[in-house]
């Protein structure tokens, strides 16, 4: 197939990766460990862990988990934690034990959690103590056997581990009262492990490495087998992509905010950055705006993922724009779409460009990035990266010609293996060609450059024509007086939906009016909305997507 694509990648960046280069994660972790033994590797609430130490604690929780715990390759084992130092520990000592991690949200409804829990057929839990009272409420209905419980300040060193646990509980009263007679502490896992015998188990590209759940498209969260070829793949084609940016190996500082149970996160920050050998600056609790401005003036970072509306509150928080961005080299963002009015003013404040990516949990998630020299905002998505073919389809699943809008497509080696028993929805979501159907609607032009137009779902349609939310919001958000804003297509009599904005002030002296003045400058007439509500705040995901379906329901 035609990729002009190729023609604008950035010098240095190869068309193609070798993905045999590593057999599984665990060998780029390991490599990692020994080459930069001595460097830091995660540092959380004051404690720094060096990648000597990681070596050390997942050597001895994979130890426990096998020799103690009972488990075996291949079983599932879900870890339930927000951002802090057990969670790599956990993660990479289970993927040593050969283990598939089903990573799974902290704020989990007793729903939620059991639905996750039963559908991987998980056999091991490690859970964050202010969690554990929903475990307790639906344990009894999985298959879950093990249990490693652990506080927020266990990684850390006394007296600091016993204030910070102390103010967990008995200040902020985060710690819900619950009753797990059989679960083991996670600082007993590491230290009876250290005495038992090292583990070794042989993985290929083949074997899974995580259950990554995900919406998908519609209907109930489903779990996207990643493979360890998977997650391989998309480690080396997020590398080479950014590794041309000027980064120093062993040398970086990446900011990670968004939770690391979230595959962006989890891929791009803890994974890719791992093999560059940098330090991850590990932020429990980003919504504390304050909190979090204060962590960054610690550090001369170099490095910053997260999606549009952590960048934009960033930005509306006291102290940001006085940090030192001396040593900031790079700025990704993706999870949803990046606003031009957030881009141009995080570039303006910072004085690095933020570079939009594109990816699905289904894909590792990288599937386009854009090139990490880009000077300003381009409206994009990018390219798609080494390896990866990127196609637009029409209603048939024919290909579309350059220019015009349809489903984006992506194949490549980092698309899942399918969703956990769910045949059926897997052969709608990957077709017999292998090409993943992202839910996406998109356009390329000639040199390549794709550009998210909407999901198909969330597309409005008015009197005939296409209508994406999108680029509505980005034409609201030029306007200096809004802080967020959400469109929907609401129903209308006459023109079967009309377009709904639903907004959150940065200055309260935004009126109606204003908003539809602007529009009409911006916006042809069936474009434009018809419904303005204000609110104080929109509905978000935990990682900060805006959620359409709940503005739906106001």
């Amino acid at each position: 197939m035609d990729k002009p694509w190729l023609n604008s990648y950035q010098e240095g960046v190869p068309a193609e990766i070798d993905i045999h280069e590593y057999s599984s994660v665990v060998d780029i972790f390991t490599e990692a460990t020994k080459t930069y033994a001595d460097n830091p590797s995660f540092t959380n609430f004051g404690k720094t862990m060096s990648y000597a130490e990681l070596d050390k604690y997942t050597k001895q929780f994979a130890s426990w988990i096998v020799h103690e715990g009972g488990l075996k390759k291949g079983d599932r084992i879900a870890i339930m934690s927000p951002n802090l130092l057990q969670y790599p520990v956990a993660v990479f000592g289970a993927l040593r034990a050969g283990l598939v991690v089903v990573n799974t949200n902290p704020l989990y409804t007793d729903r939620e959690l059991e639905h996750q829990l039963k559908d991987s057929g998980a056999k091991a839990i490690v859970v964050v103590e202010a969690f554990a009272a929903t475990l307790q409420d639906v344990v009894d209905n999985t298959d879950v056997e093990v249990i490693i419980t652990t506080r927020f300040g266990d990684m850390l060193s006394f007296p600091k581990s016993a204030l910070i646990n102390f103010v967990i509980k008995n200040v902020k009263k985060m710690v819900k009262p619950f009753n797990l007679p059989t679960a083991h502490s996670f600082k007993d896992v590491l230290k009876k492990g250290a005495s038992l015998p090292e583990v070794s188990v042989d993985l290929n590209h083949e074997d899974l490495a995580f259950l990554q759940y995900t919406g998908g498209t519609t209907g109930v969260a489903k779990g996207a087998m990643l493979t360890h070829g998977n997650m391989v793949s998309n480690i080396l084609q997020a590398y080479y992509w950014i590794i041309v940016d000027d980064l120093d190996k062993g040398k970086e500082i990446i900011i990670t905010a968004l939770p690391l149970y979230h595959i962006f996160s989890l891929t791009a920050n803890c994974l890719t950055f791992m093999k560059l050998g940098a330090l991850n600056v590990l932020i429990t609790n980003p919504r504390d705006m304050p909190g979090f401005v204060k962590e960054l003036s610690k550090f001369k970072f170099t490095a910053f993922t997260g999606v549009n509306t952590l960048f934009n509150a960033l930005m509306n928080t006291d102290g940001f724009k006085d940090l030192d961005f001396s040593s900031l080299k790079m700025t990704l963002g993706g999870g949803m779409a990046v606003q031009k009015a957030v881009a141009d003013r995080w570039s303006e404040m910072t004085g690095t460009p933020l570079v939009e990516a594109y990816g699905l949990t289904e894909t590792s998630p990288a599937a386009c990035i854009n090139p990490m020299n880009l000077k300003e905002y381009n409206d994009s998505i990018g390219l798609p990266i080494s390896s990866t073919d990127a196609s637009i389809r029409g209603e048939n699943n024919e290909a579309l010609p350059v220019g015009e809008a349809g489903e984006l497509c992506i194949r490549g080696p980092q698309v899942m293996k399918g969703y956990w028993e769910r045949p059926d929805a897997t052969a709608d979501t990957i077709d017999s060609e292998g090409w993943l159907h992202t839910g996406d609607v998109a356009v390329m032009n000639e040199q390549g450059f794709f550009k998210i137009v909407d999901r198909l779902k969330d597309m409005i349609l008015v009197s005939g024509f296409n209508v994406y939310p999108n680029e509505i919001e980005a034409v609201i958000a030029m306007m200096p007086e809004v802080l967020e804003v959400g469109a929907i297509g609401i129903p209308d009599e006459h023109s079967g939906e009309v377009v709904k904005v639903v907004i959150a002030k940065k200055d309260d002296s935004l009126t109606e009016a204003a908003v539809l003045a602007h529009c009409k400058e911006n916006l042809t007439g069936y474009k434009r909305p018809k419904v303005v509500q204000f609110i104080d705040e929109l509905p978000k995901t935990n990682v900060g997507k805006i959620l359409r379906r709940e503005l739906r329901d106001l």
